[in-house]
């Protein structure tokens, strides 16, 4: 082995081959760092970038030590799947029947209040998203926006109201005909908030709707000009359909909402709303029984995203029991933690007829307005459909099975 040894030649390269390894541009543009995102984690990176610390945190907290939250999260990731090989996976169609209607992908946008605080666009942004995606948009009592809005922003999609029962009933009677005039024909009940959970990162800051800035806050408002450009510039924030509310958001569940609402309720709401009925909340097997033996047409195993009772039970950890539990008598949905297309899929295959997504859709808010919402909708279906495919499932979203998914450590 000696200089001898063979050398290769050398070339000097063109300029079009040192072009193509050139480094890319910079994203500058806000919606070219939208489309670049590659998941929801940089949705949300993106989102903090944006927002002042104290309307990110409102997305981002939840109650007390935030353990349900994490709980939630972690549960996706003790995921284990089991997929199939050799099998046609051309196609991986996601499209999924819900309540008697189709929708391009077992997800639906979860109800979330005070969503013009995000980003002026609110809950028409997300309503515009979800129609183009064909997916349901749920339109909070809490929101910023009236259902008559919603639906003239989206009159192709489906939107649904959410409601929480509040003291008095004239409010909600009305908030109802509202909702039924506005072409909304799905109403889902949220019974985990019988009173305000404590929520310590919107204590610490002082959170108020509308925002306020504390002399400490002033330096944060300086650090992002364009969320605050457009909260100035935007519609006043209010409540859209409980008027009259407090600036503080303890006081304002504590004041209207009613702790003393049982089963019971649900026959009253039946008697004012002829819609299909979902209840939101579900933590145990038995509430999930009691629920589908008096004929509610779904039940969603929630926690409220960690953001009412800290501790409380995992909602994918359950679903498995709530769903042999009512076996066809209701459809079931899985809402918090889900933060792709992947959690979808295990969701689905776990017994879920779909998954509600809040927190993620509310980074793409947050981040860049409706492209950010749409941005996490493409992330989801994109995900699904890869999840699918290298899951072997050749009959796409129907085809998901509980033998492809394990929680490992169960």
């Amino acid at each position: 082995m000696g200089s001898n040894a063979h050398q290769e030649p050398r070339r000097l390269p063109s300029w079009r081959e040192l072009r193509r390894i050139a480094p890319a541009r910079p994203r500058w543009s806000r919606a070219a760092r939208i489309e670049g995102a590659a998941d929801i984690t940089d949705l949300r990176r993106l989102a903090r970038r944006r927002a002042p610390r104290m309307v990110f945190d409102y997305v981002d907290g939840a109650a007390e030590g935030e353990r349900s939250m994490a709980r939630a999260t972690a549960a996706f990731d003790r995921v284990e799947f089991a997929p199939h090989v050799l099998r046609d996976v051309a196609e991986a169609p996601t499209s999924v029947e819900i309540l008697g209607r189709r929708i391009a992908m077992p997800v639906v946008l979860a109800p979330t209040g005070f969503t013009r605080m995000m980003h002026r666009g609110g809950e028409r942004a997300v309503a515009r998203a979800a129609e183009r995606a064909a997916v349901p948009y749920t339109l909070s009592t809490m929101g910023t926006t009236t259902a008559g809005d919603v639906a003239a922003a989206a009159p192709g999609g489906w939107n649904w109201f959410q409601l929480y029962v509040v003291r008095d009933r004239g409010r909600n009677v009305e908030a109802l005909e509202r909702a039924a005039d506005a072409g909304m024909d799905v109403l889902v009940v949220t019974v985990d908030v019988p009173v305000a959970g404590a929520r310590l990162r919107d204590v610490r800051h002082g959170l108020t709707i509308p925002p306020s800035l504390r002399w400490r806050g002033v330096l944060e408002a300086a650090r992002h000009p364009a969320w605050w450009f457009d909260f100035l510039t935007g519609e006043p924030l209010r409540f859209a359909t409980v008027e009259g509310a407090p600036a503080d958001m303890a006081g304002l569940t504590n004041l209207m909402f009613d702790p003393s609402v049982t089963i019971a309720d649900l026959e009253w709401i039946r008697s004012v709303w002829q819609g299909k009925l979902l209840v939101k909340g579900v933590q145990r097997v038995d509430d999930a029984k009691e629920l589908a033996a008096v004929g509610v047409d779904g039940v969603v195993v929630s926690n409220h995203g960690g953001r009412q009772l800290d501790r409380s039970a995992t909602p994918l950890e359950l679903l498995p029991e709530v769903v042999e539990a009512v076996g066809d008598r209701t459809e079931v949905f899985l809402d918090g933690g889900v933060r792709g297309g992947a959690d979808v899929a295990a969701a689905v295959a776990l017994g879920a007829r779909a998954c509600f997504v809040g927190r993620a859709y509310l980074y793409g808010l947050m981040a860049g307005g409706e492209p950010g919402v749409a941005r996490v909708l493409d992330l989801l279906h994109a995900e699904l459909v890869r999840t699918l495919q290298l899951l072997g499932v050749s009959g796409g979203v129907e085809g998901l099975t509980p033998d492809l998914v394990r929680l490992r450590g169960s």
